[in-house]
């Protein structure tokens, strides 16, 4: 059991660590579009690498923060349906998503870093101006997919208690009223 809190405590570390990273990365993406509008603006001179940039950091922002805000619970939810629902029912209701999402975030692990893999041992590199290795850019993917699948088995773990132990709450109270 301790070395289950241990690698707990360790994931949340990372997920937490991929949380300031992304906001470095969105710093610096404030930071280069300032420069290149400043630059154009002022000297007439675009920047070219700026646009190609910015667009890693948002795909990079996407997957690093994604087991974070799903840890917290912040993803959209139907909530209108489900808050209308007994609290038993919440839990089947997530535990039957958050089981299908992690089959479907492991997919995407497994083809992202088969993806990956080949990019990187065909060395192949972006057909763009700063012409990066593609390998490289896809890794995200993978990397956040993994995490994100982690974060709904865990999910899919918490809920599948919550629904046992409200089961077992209810057979309780059966029992006693007769």
């Amino acid at each position: 059991m301790r070395l289950v809190k241990k690698l707990t405590s360790f994931f949340d570390r990372i997920i937490v660590l991929m949380t300031i990273l992304a906001g470095i990365l969105l710093v610096f993406a404030m930071l280069i579009i300032s420069g290149a509008v400043a630059s154009r603006y002022f000297l007439g001179r675009p920047i070219g690498w700026v646009i190609e940039i910015s667009e890693y950091i948002i795909l990079f922002v996407t997957f690093l923060v994604a087991a974070w805000v799903l840890k917290l619970e912040e993803h959209v939810r139907m909530d209108i349906v489900l808050n209308q629902l007994n609290p038993r029912t919440q839990s089947m209701i997530n535990v039957i998503t958050s089981g299908i999402s992690a089959v479907v975030c492991f997919i995407l692990t497994w083809y992202g870093a088969k993806v990956t893999w080949e990019l990187f041992q065909t060395g192949y590199f972006t057909p763009t101006l700063l012409e990066l290795p593609k390998s490289i850019i896809i890794s995200i993917i993978f990397i956040g997919s993994f995490l994100l699948f982690i974060q709904f088995t865990r999910r899919t773990h918490n809920n599948w208690g919550s629904w046992r132990a409200s089961r077992a709450k209810k057979r309780g109270s059966a029992g006693s009223e007769a």
